[in-house]
């Protein structure tokens, strides 16, 4: 009577120490592609990094460009659930506001700790786009979608009827401003702290986009 207990909480064990066992070959992956760039580096990099073989890699995600896709929007989303940012409770919370600069200042403070988990791997990535298809790819691919994404809170802004620009114009500049750049350059190489960062992003949003003072709230 007690096998069956038994292969099921060995199931779960091996499922637990694949599941770890992935998330250290991706870990790996990430930090040696900011390293050494990804073109420098090879699975054989990884394998030796995470301490498994070239096999498991290759059978656990395909190839290089496969491996760098599933940490791409790892780290870009937060986990590996395949659910876009725009679609998750804590963006639709945010676009729920009705009050503009309230909003503003919540979305600011959303997108600061995505910045700080993905902006570096970008970067490397954005940096091999000349030489590596895959790479070319994935950065086209993620610039379509951060378009797409600032259509969409434009769209949700003009809806208000508080914002003092037109609706592209809105875009356009949540797309500039979303692409990671100004964190990278304020935060990264300027020392500001993330909550310093967001709270300069949110007035510079309110002061662009509204014909409301930051100092509202």
């Amino acid at each position: 009577m007690s096998s069956p207990v038994k292969r099921s909480y060995d199931a779960r064990g091996r499922q637990a120490r694949a599941q770890k066992t992935r998330q250290r070959v991706m870990d790996v992956a990430h930090d040696l592609f900011i390293a050494q760039g990804y073109a420098g580096t090879t699975i054989a990099d990884i394998a030796r990094g995470a301490d498994v073989s070239v096999e498991t890699i290759y059978s656990s995600f395909g190839n290089k460009a496969a491996l760098l896709r599933k940490i791409w929007y790892a780290r870009f989303r937060g986990d590996e659930q395949d659910v876009r940012l725009l679609d998750r409770p804590e963006i639709q919370e945010m676009l729920a506001e009705p009050d503009l600069v309230v909003r503003l200042h919540r979305h600011a403070v959303v997108v600061t700790p995505i910045f700080r988990r993905f902006v570096p791997l970008h970067r490397a990535v954005e940096a091999a786009a000349a030489s590596e298809p895959s790479a070319a790819d994935v950065v086209a691919e993620y610039d379509a979608g951060r378009l797409d994404a600032s259509t969409h809170y434009a769209k949700a802004a003009k809806k208000t009827g508080q914002l003092a620009v037109s609706a592209a114009e809105c875009r356009d500049i949540f797309s500039a401003t979303l692409d990671g750049t100004l964190w990278h350059r304020l935060v990264y190489e300027g020392g500001w702290s993330d909550k310093r960062f967001a709270a300069f992003l949110a007035q510079l949003w309110v002061s662009v986009l509204t014909e409301s003072a930051p100092s509202r709230l």
